[in-house]
């Protein structure tokens, strides 16, 4: 299969998605980054503006992808703790921003810990201006995501929206738990889209957003990404949701 069978729409993000993506040190997918940037692109035409936040972009690899389909004048956060493997990731994340084309003044390089973060630190280090598109990928443990999730939804644009990483991974099995015990206290959320994986590294991520733009985001999703539709969809109680995916085939009854 073609990792590139869906691409972004944007010249500059599918340059560095077939080319220099896999080089950066990291596990997000060339699939799901194309499905991302094209929603960063949907919102765009939609009218939709202001800053992307990373919680966790290590060395840089989807980060990148995000901050090059932006608009002009819209800023990329990064929200790492910079300590795994070494102190050193930080300074390779910035080199990696300079290698493949994020200046400086469109990106803001925070180490910090989402854990104790407050929403009003947050939206101060964005100039008071919400995000409309935040990618989850920090600490893998239910407590910790549950936290990042409450953290990004009280700063998100009201057209938002939240990807989170890794679900469905069999090394994380409780990450389900935080998501589904987020969506009951939070009625006005809803799951979009799941992305499928491309491996077991290259996992599964969640597309969440507000229920008031989810026929807008899906309508858009269905248009642009029609060959990576999986023809049933997910089943998430009460309503169903877009599985998009490289192999849309469905299991042969033997």
């Amino acid at each position: 299969m073609d990792a590139l069978k869906a691409k972004s729409g944007l010249h500059e993000t599918d340059a560095y998605i077939a080319g220099g993506y896999s080089s950066v040190v990291g596990m997000s997918s060339q699939f799901a980054a194309g499905i991302c940037c094209g929603l960063l692109r949907i919102q765009t035409a939609a009218g939709v503006k202001g800053p992307v936040v990373e919680i966790g972009p290590f060395e840089g690899r989807f980060f990148i992808a995000l901050a090059k389909s932006l608009s002009s004048g819209e800023i990329a956060l990064g929200i790492d703790l910079f300590d795994w493997p070494n102190p050193e990731v930080q300074d390779r994340f910035a080199a990696n921003c300079d290698k493949h084309g994020v200046p400086k003044d469109q990106r803001i390089i925070w180490k910090a810990d989402s854990r104790v973060m407050k929403p009003d630190e947050l939206l101060a280090k964005l100039g008071g201006t919400r995000p409309r598109f935040i990618h989850i990928d920090g600490e893998h443990s239910r407590k910790v995501l549950a936290g990042d999730l409450e953290l990004a939804t009280t700063v998100m644009d009201p057209a938002g929206i939240l990807v989170l990483d890794d679900m469905l991974h069999p090394g994380y099995p409780t990450l389900m738990v935080a998501v589904h015990e987020y969506l009951e206290r939070h009625p006005e959320m809803s799951v979009l889209a799941i992305i499928d994986r491309e491996t077991i590294v290259a996992a599964t991520k969640f597309v969440l957003c507000r229920k008031e733009w989810f026929k807008r985001y899906e309508d858009a999703l269905l248009a642009d990404y029609k060959d990576n539709v999986w023809p049933l969809g997910a089943d998430f109680e009460p309503h169903w949701c877009l599985v998009l995916s490289l192999d849309t085939r469905l299991a042969a009854i033997t």
